[in-house]
């Protein structure tokens, strides 16, 4: 079995991206979604996979007074967010992969993350949803606004070309999982409240919450 190719170490395909992003269907209206269901009172956030730290920018300032970490291992996305909280104490940028354990210690308010854990393997979504957890308030609340997988492969292809995406030049760094599946682990680990709050095709906002 070849293994799978993650092409997200490379900055051309970091800026292939960048170029993009704007252009995704409904991303903005899923975002929005995210941080509709933000918890009232937020101290601390986690973003996993920040990139150039748009999803970071738009959870600090909904709410006035949170301090985040974001984290990536792209030195474009890196250097594309630091610029962007650039003399802004709110938040603290890292280098760190997602293949990796979570870094640091604390407990964090609100954990987000936007199309980013789709690139690691199943068994290690699993293990970064037990980390998340783990590292969560009591009440802290998990937000992943997330690529998934369709349940059949003609799904798929559809989607594929409302991006104008051809299949054959589909990211292989791409390892979608199922919904089900994804909130299923999630209740696994402990989460309460564990629904997907916001779907269009393959883009799904995945969520859970630690009991108070």
């Amino acid at each position: 079995m070849v293994a799978p190719e993650n092409r997200w170490p490379d900055v051309e395909h970091a800026l292939a991206y960048l170029a993009k992003a704007d252009t995704i269907p409904h991303r903005a209206e899923g975002a929005a979604e995210l941080v509709a269901h933000l918890p009232e009172r937020v101290g601390r956030v986690l973003d996993l996979g920040t990139g150039d730290g748009r999803l970071l920018d738009l959870v600090l300032t909904a709410r006035p007074g949170a301090s985040g970490v974001g984290l990536d291992f792209n030195a474009e996305m890196l250097a594309r967010a630091r610029e962007r909280f650039a003399g802004d104490d709110r938040a603290e940028i890292a280098e760190h992969d997602l293949d990796d354990p979570l870094p640091g210690d604390g407990a964090f308010d609100v954990i987000v993350s936007s199309f980013a854990i789709h690139h690691v393997p199943d068994e290690r979504k699993r293990a970064l949803y037990q980390e998340c957890f783990d590292r969560l308030a009591p009440g802290g609340a998990f937000l992943n606004l997330e690529h998934v997988a369709s349940p059949t492969e003609a799904l798929h292809v559809a989607f594929l070309a409302t991006l104008d995406i051809d299949p054959a030049d589909d990211d292989p760094s791409n390892l979608l999982a199922p919904v089900e599946d994804q909130l299923g682990w999630l209740r696994a680990v402990g989460f309460i409240d564990v629904d997907c709050h916001w779907k269009w095709r393959e883009l799904a906002l995945l969520a859970g919450r630690r009991a108070p």
